[in-house]
């Protein structure tokens, strides 16, 4: 995406998004083709717009606690004290990538119930892969000569942890949560099927109703938001490095 047209285009995506989300009436001839002749070709049984913010909202909370306890948790096994926990660590946040998130909401209904927590559950330990690998990376990836200094000055552990370590590895950090974001955001549409309210329930009502055109609104929905996500944070990562040099 180019450094000029980046924004412009991710803000025409975003008004678009919008206008849909506000007023899908106004899209109905653009559907009409796609359905049998008096099916309905907008999905109204729910406002979309209430759909797509519980989808985000599933989403921001998920990917915020992996971030905040994988990021953690890197720190940790960065850190002289922790070093011997890293295979461990590596253990614990490989859980979610072994196991598939279908997989974790048939196992997690049965103990917490339908829902939001089946479906945050399962978010949660598939994000936290990509927020500890890639703050490991920055962590580990420091330039010598930046460390030696801070060392010079008579900085402690902390105060380089906290002023030059997370400054220095944030645009790597910020990678691995949007990793996780936008992976969550197209996995959360499972979240459906144990009753949470997410966008995947106007994908199931397509299929259950051979209704292609709500199929391809909650297809095209989600994909609108990753790129909106993914766009939006990759231009703070190049903020980010553009700052410390990178």
């Amino acid at each position: 995406m180019s450094l000029h047209r980046g924004p412009i285009i991710l803000l025409a995506l975003g008004l678009l998004l919008a206008t849909f989300l506000a007023q899908p009436i106004l899209f109905e001839p653009l559907f009409q083709p796609l359905v049998q002749t008096n099916a309905p070709a907008i999905y109204v049984q729910a406002n979309l717009l209430s759909l797509t913010l519980s989808h985000l909202a599933i989403v921001a909370l998920a990917t915020g606690a992996a971030a905040i306890i994988a990021g953690t948790l890197a720190i940790i096994v960065t850190r002289p004290f922790g070093r011997e926990f890293l295979p461990l660590s590596r253990s614990i946040v490989n859980v979610g990538q072994t196991f598939p998130p279908v997989a974790v909401l048939a196992l997690a209904v049965p103990i917490i119930g339908f829902g939001e927590k089946p479906t945050l559950t399962a978010l949660f330990l598939y994000a936290l892969l990509p927020v500890f690998e890639n703050t490991l990376t920055g962590l580990t990836t420091l330039p010598p000569a930046v460390m030696e200094a801070a060392r010079g000055v008579g900085m402690t552990g902390l105060q380089r942890l906290w002023r030059v370590e997370l400054p220095l590895a944030f645009p790597a950090i910020l990678a691995g949560i949007r990793l996780s974001a936008v992976i969550s955001l197209s996995t959360a549409t499972i979240g459906s099927t144990v009753a949470a309210r997410t966008l995947g329930e106007v994908i199931i009502a397509g299929l259950q109703s051979n209704n292609l055109a709500f199929i391809l609104q909650g297809g095209l929905i989600v994909a609108v938001l990753a790129v909106l996500i993914h766009g939006g944070l990759s231009m703070l990562e190049a903020g980010a490095a553009r700052r410390t040099g990178g």
